[in-house]
């Protein structure tokens, strides 16, 4: 059960995450997975595993989950409140089902959950919400009642540690270059009718925009990437590296700072859609590439989930940055819909 209003003591925290696949032989059940119901050729499967196999067919992400962990373990126990956490992702193992059974038999019966998604849309909320639900029905009545953290995109927790990376990336371009320079920020694609029912562009141009402001950015650009969809369906756009082409061709930019500001950590997305591709690009128009990095196990960030927890547990303040405010505790029912189904 999820989001029905407290009547005990949380007593446990679960990290809610996407998954990924750790050897060569699960990424095609990985994907499988994530594309289950979904209309998608199999030559377009096979061509996302490509992108895995090119790394050794293991994901960061599960690595990278394991390490905020391990330092949100001390931050609690350092600071409180000194909750167990637990781990299940949407997609791969440790799956949500079998974390909440976990739960269930270590005697857990109010949990908080942190979903590892800044922002409020369907499938980076919602979706995780429903999973929650389905797994709890699946595990039983005597699951845990799990609720989840509010959206963290303008907490400072996530905004700091973002500046203090973009100043680090605009170190690395030469004082001679600062107006050939064009900075992207960017975030995952998602389709416009998905787009339409959440707050998800609203809330990156806001973060995109404290991140700016700090530093005194004027010239940026929200741009998008790791598209998925079939190609007659509409997405978020421009995409990263059309972005990239288009302003080359126009403005003769010498330099590209970019700014994964829709990503908690380096994942697969990162590395691919950025770190390879949108690199590989940049080289062959003779542009400088730069990334920032994500905010990872950052401290700040760390201390940022430890804030939420206690917000909940112990009414501490609601800490925002900008204009838009704290998001609600509790999501309404009709927040974030899914995207109308397309006819085939």
């Amino acid at each position: 059960m999820i989001d029905r209003m407290p009547e005990a003591p949380y007593d446990s925290l679960v990290v809610v995450s996407f998954g990924g696949p750790e050897a060569p032989d699960e990424v095609l059940p990985f994907l499988e997975n994530v594309l289950r119901g979904r209309n998608v050729p199999r030559a377009r499967l096979l061509e996302v595993g490509e992108h895995y196999q090119a790394f050794g067919g293991k994901s960061p992400i599960n690595d990278q989950n394991r390490a905020l962990i391990a330092a949100l373990k001390q931050e609690l126990k350092t600071h409180g409140p000194d909750l167990p956490i637990y781990w299940g992702n949407r997609n791969w193992y440790p799956l949500l089902t079998d974390t909440i059974e976990q739960m269930r038999e270590d005697g857990r019966r109010k949990s908080l959950a942190f979903f590892t998604s800044a922002y409020s849309s369907y499938s980076g909320c919602r979706q995780y919400r429903e999973n929650i639900i389905a797994a709890c029905s699946e595990v039983g009545p005597t699951a845990p009642v799990i609720h989840k953290i509010r959206a963290f995109y303008n907490h400072p927790g996530f905004i700091d540690p973002m500046i203090e990376h973009v100043r680090d990336a605009m170190s690395k371009i030469p004082p001679t270059g600062v107006n050939r320079t064009k900075i992207f920020f960017t975030a995952h694609s998602i389709p416009t009718s998905m787009a339409d029912g959440c707050d998800y562009v609203v809330q990156l141009l806001e973060a995109s925009r404290l991140v700016s402001e700090a530093l005194k950015i004027k010239d940026y650009e929200l741009v998008y990437q790791s598209r998925s969809g079939p190609p007659q369906q509409p997405w978020l756009d421009p995409d990263i590296c059309d972005a990239i082409s288009a302003v080359h061709e126009r403005d003769k930019i010498e330099h590209v700072v970019i700014v994964p500001i829709g990503f908690i950590s380096d994942h697969m997305e990162v590395l691919f859609d950025l770190d390879t591709e949108a690199k590989e690009l940049c080289e062959s128009l003779g542009v400088q590439y730069v990334r920032a990095k994500t905010v990872g196990t950052h401290p700040d960030f760390i201390s940022m989930i430890r804030r939420l927890i206690t917000e909940r547990t112990r009414g501490a303040a609601r800490e925002t940055l900008g204009c838009l405010g704290p998001r609600a505790d509790f999501c309404p029912e009709n927040c974030c819909p899914p995207p109308p189904a397309r006819r085939p």
